[in-house]
C-alpha cells in the first residue's frame, strides 16, 4: 500500500492537543489532526467541508530531530484588565510524516496540492511557517516500512522514534479529525503504537555531528 512522505520542519512548530484558556501546549510531534488540517488547506477545503477521506488515511511520524521545547508568553487585554497567556513551541525540530492509503490517486492529488497549496500552510499554528521541501514523494511501501527505510533528514546516528496509527497500539489519543468547522469542531479517538529504529545504513556514530 503506497505512502506519501512529508518533511515537517521549520524554526517553530506547535501541535496543540487539549490546550485551553491561558496555556497553549504542544505535543512532542505533529498530530494527525494538525497534518490533516494542513492537507485540507492545501487542497482548498474550507473548514465546514468534510474530511472523512483524509482522516481515513493511516498516519505516522518519525522524529528525526525532536527539537527543544520553548515557552513564550503573550499579554492579552480584556475590557478592563490584562492577563498573561503561555504558548509552547518546538524549536528547530524536524519530522518525517507519512500518510498511507490504498487510493494512490488521492495521495497524488495531495502531493500536488502541497506543492501548489490553495491556502497557506503552517505547522500547527499560523505563526509556524514550514521550510521547504515539504513533499518527499510517494513510496511503494507500507506506512511503517516507509518511515523505517527512509534516510534520515538530518545528520546523526541515534535511534529514531516512530509513532503511528495501529489498532493494537498502547496509547489512545483524541486526535482523529471529524470536523474542522469552527461552530462545532469534533475529534474522535485513534490508537497509536511506538517503535525505535536505527537510521537506515548503520550503527550510532558519535562523531557524525563533528
Amino acid at each position: 500500500m503506497p505512502t506519501l512522505l512529508l518533511r515537517l520542519a521549520g524554526p517553530l512548530q506547535s501541535w496543540g492537543a487539549g490546550s485551553k484558556f491561558e496555556i497553549r501546549l504542544t505535543e512532542n510531534e505533529p498530530t494527525k489532526s494538525g497534518v490533516i488540517g494542513m492537507v485540507a488547506a492545501a487542497l482548498g477545503r474550507k473548514r465546514d467541508e468534510p474530511v472523512d477521506d483524509l482522516a481515513a488515511m493511516k498516519f505516522g511520524v518519525r522524529a528525526d530531530r525532536p527539537g527543544v521545547l520553548l515557552r513564550d508568553y503573550h499579554i492579552a487585554k480584556a475590557a478592563k484588565s490584562s492577563y498573561v497567556t503561555y504558548r509552547y513551541y518546538l524549536s528547530d525540530a524536524v519530522f518525517l510524516a507519512g500518510l498511507e492509503s490504498d487510493d494512490k490517486e488521492l495521495l497524488s492529488r495531495i502531493e500536488y496540492a502541497l506543492r501548489h497549496p490553495v491556502f497557506p500552510l503552517f505547522l500547527g499554528r499560523r505563526s509556524c511557517v514550514p521550510t521547504l521541501p515539504i513533499v518527499m514523494g510517494i513510496r511503494e511501501n507500507s506506512l511503517l516500512g516507509a518511515l523505517e527505510n527512509e534516510k534520515p533528514l538530518v545528520r546523526g546516528g541515534d535511534k529514531l522514534r516512530i509513532r503511528y496509527d495501529n489498532v493494537s497500539g498502547y496509547a489512545v489519543k483524541q486526535d482523529l479529525p471529524l470536523s474542522f468547522d469552527i461552530r462545532h469542531r469534533k475529534y474522535g479517538y485513534r490508537y497509536e503504537a511506538e517503535e525505535w529504529v536505527l537510521p537506515p545504513g548503520g550503527e550510532h556514530d558519535p562523531m557524525a555531528e563533528l
